[in-house]
């Protein structure tokens, strides 16, 4: 049996459906996945995502392959492989953010998301390139280097966590994890076709990620589909004591159902959805993005959905350059992380990963100028007033329309080539509200000769906090009206 052919693209219902027919193993989808990064990681298009491979991942598949004989599935996860983003902490392998100074270091303890990962029947498969800590868009990293769009080779695959996402999107692995600081999970899911969710801030626990701004950082699922999404989502939440904000989810996720539950293919129905102008580009670059968001809203309105132009004054660059806090956390949060390696390394600070030398020369401007802001200044008070103003103005402006949703193109353009800096990115304003947000494929841009079936737009929806259930609803209605996932061609 040819797995691949039968099994690409495969979801985790189908490979359970299989793995319960006897059709399918563990070992035998873990070595499916490891074929495929053997051919198209590092040779062929080189897509250069995968920063190490788990050394134990066969014996584990063995494991839960023996496990499956004595009683079936042992979660709703069961022996599907995961690629991780490799700012997670594992303790069978090392986690190095993408950054040379952390290369061998193996943390004592697996993070919250590999410990309910694993619990749920989960195997990790690898772990996966990332911006250098995190801290931009083009996933670049002194460990690994560039990691190059499964979609058009010449472009990156957004970022920080577009190692995840350039996986997903080439079936290394059937779900993914990243972390979302600004627009980390959403970003790759745009560039590489893919859903990206990133939940309200304190659904999941961040306790055992490399932490860029505790203020913004979370974590979500990668997928190639919304169910899958979803599916992961449920795994990962719960209230963990090692993160606190975590006990704000007590009472506000299905307790003992499942966010399954919201899959409705008519989840658009009778949604009123505003449409945030302030959102789209209006230049000729922005063009092939709008054009996928016209088709877009078009299908909103033909599933149920009721739009409303918002002529609201959110400008997503000045969010960034005014109101999000991440630069200003980043000296105080990845400090207490290296602090807290004790020996594993000697770089305890900002100062010190600068003082090594042992770093992508692109974040060095970002590391220096995190080195001067303090969490203690009057700008950073300032700052966090206006994101409390500013969430306080998304739930008036919702209320005042009746909206369940905001819906925007993630990126106002296309996602840039390599050796440019993302800009035009909308994942601002999901992170420094907090609210949760989704990501889901749209369309793509006209064939080129880089890109033979063009390239991924996303459509992100946001939501009020802890309306996981609604984003769901109404990302599912969407995917199942359009069906844009579409597989990249690696080989010519």
């Amino acid at each position: 049996m040819n797995l691949e052919k039968e099994f690409l693209e495969a979801t985790i219902e189908r490979l359970h459906e299989a793995m319960r027919a006897g059709r399918l193993t563990c070992e035998a989808l873990v070595r499916m996945y490891l074929e495929r990064i053997e051919r198209y990681d590092q040779k062929g298009p080189k897509i250069n995502a995968v920063i190490q491979v788990n050394p134990l991942v066969l014996d584990q598949a063995k494991a839960l392959d023996a496990a499956f004989e004595r009683g079936g599935l042992t979660g709703p996860l069961h022996g599907i492989p995961v690629l991780l983003k490799d700012n997670v902490d594992t303790s069978f392998m090392p986690t190095t953010a993408g950054c040379k100074a952390l290369v061998g270091v193996t943390p004592d303890e697996d993070g919250w998301i590999v410990k309910r990962l694993q619990a749920a029947g989960a195997v990790i498969l690898a772990k996966m390139n990332l911006h250098e800590f995190a801290v931009w868009g083009e996933t670049v990293s002194s460990v690994l280097g560039q990691t190059l769009n499964p979609y058009d080779l010449t472009r990156t695959p957004g970022g920080s966590s577009g190692g995840t996402g350039a996986g997903i999107a080439a079936n290394f692995g059937v779900i993914g994890i990243g972390t979302d600081t600004v627009n980390s999970v959403r970003s790759p899911a745009s560039a590489c076709c893919l859903v990206g969710f990133r939940p309200t801030l304190g659904l999941v626990s961040r306790s055992g990620i490399v932490p860029y701004s505790l203020t913004q950082d979370t974590a979500g699922p990668i997928t190639r589909t919304v169910e899958d999404a979803v599916k992961t989502l449920d795994a990962l939440v719960g209230c963990d004591p090692l993160d606190p904000l975590t006990e704000t989810s007590l009472g506000k996720s299905p307790a003992e159902s499942s966010y399954t539950a919201f899959l409705t293919p008519n989840g658009l129905r009778g949604k009123t959805i505003g449409v945030l102008r302030s959102f789209f580009g209006n230049e000729a670059v922005h063009a092939p993005v709008n054009r996928v968001m016209t088709e877009a809203l078009k299908v909103l309105e033909t599933e149920g959905a009721r739009l409303l132009e918002l002529d609201a004054p959110l400008d997503s660059g000045r969010l960034i350059s005014e109101t999000s806090v991440h630069l200003y956390d980043l000296k105080r949060d990845l400090g207490a992380y290296l602090e807290g390696l004790g020996d594993k390394t000697p770089y305890h600070s900002i100062e010190a990963l600068l003082q090594s030398g042992l770093y992508d020369p692109g974040i060095e401007e970002n590391l220096k100028t995190a080195a001067t802001l303090s969490t203690d200044s009057e700008e950073y008070r300032i700052r966090m007033d206006q994101r409390r103003r500013l969430q306080d103005q998304v739930l008036a402006l919702m209320a005042q329309h009746g909206l369940d949703l905001i819906v925007f193109p993630h990126q106002k353009r296309l996602v840039v080539p390599v050796g440019g800096s993302q800009v035009d990115r909308n994942g601002v304003l999901g992170a420094v509200t907090g609210f949760p947000s989704v990501v889901v494929p749209a369309g793509f841009s006209e064939p080129t000769d880089t890109a033979p079936i063009g390239v991924p737009v996303g459509i992100e929806l946001f939501a009020r906090p802890w309306c996981e259930p609604v984003l769901i609803e109404a990302a599912y209605g969407f995917e199942q009206a359009t069906k844009v996932r579409k597989t990249p061609v690696l080989e010519k």
